[in-house]
């Protein structure tokens, strides 16, 4: 009896001892922030919209190989972005390449770049307009890691293609996002 309870608790201690070391690898979380968004047209700077914010919040998951430091991370958020009539609403999917430098076991910092995958739910109230209901840009993003379960960050989308088109003007929306993620 003694040999079995004496296994037994080896090998709970075992268990117990490589969870950390599984959890190091897949951290998942909720990340959230807010979208300072910019309307670019055909014609250039010129005519721009001031900023408009709007904000992004869902779940997101982050894969690191703990002594190289690079991972990949993505979400799947609600996003809002745009102001009034040509507010777009819907589902963004970033997934980033994200190479982490350490600072020590409770602070390190991030360059990440990657797609962005954006599907506008919400139709434009302007007569004449189209939008697209696919979208996809390039992030560029840095950040900070704080605490190994917090990361702050800012990230920039360059648009890859038009938000939307009105009569015969075509629309991209730039974006820069300031997010904050906590992992378990």
């Amino acid at each position: 009896m003694k040999k079995i309870f004496g296994t037994l608790l080896v090998a709970v201690a075992c268990m117990l001892m490589a969870q950390p070391a599984q959890a190091q690898l897949i951290k998942w979380g909720v990340k959230g922030g807010v979208n300072m968004s910019k309307l670019d047209w055909d014609g250039g700077y010129e005519g721009n919209k001031d900023n408009s914010t709007g904000f992004f919040i869902g779940p997101m998951a982050e894969f690191t190989l703990p002594i190289v430091g690079l991972g990949v991370d993505g979400a799947l958020l609600y996003s809002q972005r745009g102001e009034k009539d040509l507010k777009q609403q819907g589902l963004e999917v970033p997934i980033n390449l994200k190479y982490t430098i350490g600072l020590g076991s409770m602070l390190g910092v991030y360059l990440a770049a990657g797609p962005d995958f954006f599907w506008n739910f919400k139709d434009l109230d302007l007569d004449g307009a189209k939008k697209e209901s696919t979208q996809v840009a390039l992030n560029l993003g840095a950040g900070v890691k704080l605490l190994r379960h917090l990361q702050v960050g800012v990230t920039y989308q360059l648009p890859m293609g038009d938000s939307f088109k009105v009569e015969n003007v075509n629309f991209k929306t730039k974006t820069w996002q300031v997010s904050l993620a906590v992992l378990f």
